[in-house]
């Protein structure tokens, strides 16, 4: 067992190195200068629809409302990454970091963008009557049933990684989170986590849909209230961060305290790397959810996808990224990494609640998490094994979230990583592939 830990450990360096990144941001890029830049351009009409889709279009196909498929896109996103993500790559890179992680969701728009018009286009309506899209509907419906073999690699990848990253983590970290902070026994969360998950997830994907329509609307909201507290509390510190970020993104980050200093690649490296674990731009995942909308307007709905990044790193990152910078514990001698750096930047400027506050936030974050990859992985097993497989993938996923909550999942976390990025090449191959139908479809609905 020692032997296959270090060769999926070796393998999860080498499948998330320089090479899937440069995939990733190139091809981010790609259709960042392709799309003219629209991504960034139709932003305020990308919160409008989003504003305008609260409700489902009657007589259109689809499960969700524009609103609840963009919630739940978001539930599966806005997690660890967020509070843990952040502070690691700050720690390792530097405030430089901060900046590449804005680089990222800024072509990360861009990707999200084509993947939402691309499910939306391609998707399908089961025998079952469930309205199902993503990668692996566009690369066979887009590309033809000679490509079929790639979207069957993607659903096999993302329906397994779904256990792992989606499920037994996530409850892991909730539970770890509730004990270090109010002493509650992991068990009690395990049996607390498997009532909730079953009450939600066996009511289907209009229950999570309208859970987290609910649930990440306000959790977002009492985050970012925290971190500005945090952030105004510290308030004259706030120029010189932003001009350290700038400075370290270009120059790298010179040793101070306990901060072994770092590089501009490793400044570049881990903010890529955080910004693309935390918004998944690339991955294809949150197309699942996007392709159950109840809209036949891909490119409006595409709008409506693109601000999946833009909210989970450029608000919500930057939220937790400031917080850490302003309250200087970054860089101190006993400088903490992830999720405790964050827990001691909010403590230490809101003594005797900050620490608790971190770690409710990051267990409604996981919670929902669990959620959003409910719906991926069990479109993914929709596609291989039809409407059969709704039923036993549901109570298997519901069974498997209080196992996570009791185990140490080191290994788990890392074959869920290396199956995460494995996902992210099928899903490449079909956007440059389809990259002229993307463009044809923008071009048209501008004029």
């Amino acid at each position: 067992m020692e032997e296959f830990s270090r060769f999926i450990k070796v393998l999860d360096g080498y499948v998330w190195g320089p090479v899937m990144m440069a995939l990733i941001l190139g091809t981010g890029l790609y259709l960042t200068f392709g799309l003219k830049f629209l991504p960034w351009t139709r932003l305020g009409a990308g919160f409008r629809l989003m504003w305008k889709g609260r409700t489902k279009n009657e007589g259109v196909h689809g499960e969700l409302s524009p609103f609840q498929a963009l919630m739940t896109a978001l539930a599966a996103t806005v997690g660890v990454g967020n509070i843990a993500g952040v502070a690691t790559a700050i720690f390792t890179g530097g405030p430089g970091a901060l900046f590449w992680m804005w680089c990222t969701a800024m072509v990360g728009m861009a990707t999200k963008y084509a993947e939402t018009v691309l499910a939306q286009k391609y998707r399908e309506v089961t025998p079952g009557g469930h309205v199902v899209g993503g990668p692996m509907y566009y690369i066979k419906n887009g590309l033809g049933r000679k490509w079929a073999w790639l979207g069957t690699l993607f659903a096999l990848f993302g329906g397994i990684c779904g256990f792992g990253i989606g499920n037994m983590t996530q409850s892991h970290s909730i539970a770890d989170a509730l004990h270090a902070s109010f002493g509650v026994p992991p068990a009690v969360s395990a049996v607390l986590l498997f009532i909730l998950i079953a009450v939600v997830i066996l009511g289907g994907v209009s229950r999570i849909g309208s859970v987290s329509g609910r649930l990440v609307p306000f959790m977002s909201l009492i985050y970012i209230a925290c971190s500005l507290i945090v952030i105004i509390i510290h308030i004259d510190k706030v120029p010189g961060v932003f001009a350290t970020i700038f400075h370290d993104a270009f120059t790298g980050s010179a040793a101070a305290g306990g901060f072994a200093g770092s590089t501009v690649m490793l400044a570049l490296q881990m903010g890529v790397a955080r910004g693309i674990f935390s918004n998944e731009a690339g991955l294809g995942s949150a197309a699942m959810a996007h392709a159950t909308a109840t809209t036949d307007d891909h490119v409006a709905m595409g709008y409506v996808g693109m601000l999946g990044p833009f909210i989970d790193t450029i608000i919500i990152c930057t939220m937790t990224g400031l917080a850490i910078l302003c309250s200087g514990l970054w860089s101190a001698e006993s400088a903490l990494s992830g999720a405790p750096l964050t827990a001691a930047a909010f403590e230490s400027a809101l003594p005797g609640a900050g620490s608790a506050l971190v770690s409710l936030c990051l267990a409604m974050f996981a919670f929902t998490t669990i959620l959003g990859w409910c719906v991926y992985s069990e479109r993914c097993w929709i596609y291989l094994f039809g409407d059969r497989a709704l039923k036993p993938f549901r109570i298997i996923f519901v069974c498997v979230v209080p196992v996570g909550a009791l185990m140490t999942l080191d290994l788990v976390w890392d074959i869920a990583d290396v199956l995460n990025a494995l996902m992210a090449v099928p899903n490449l191959i079909g956007l440059l592939l389809l990259s002229p139908v993307i463009f044809k479809l923008s071009h048209e609905y501008d004029r």
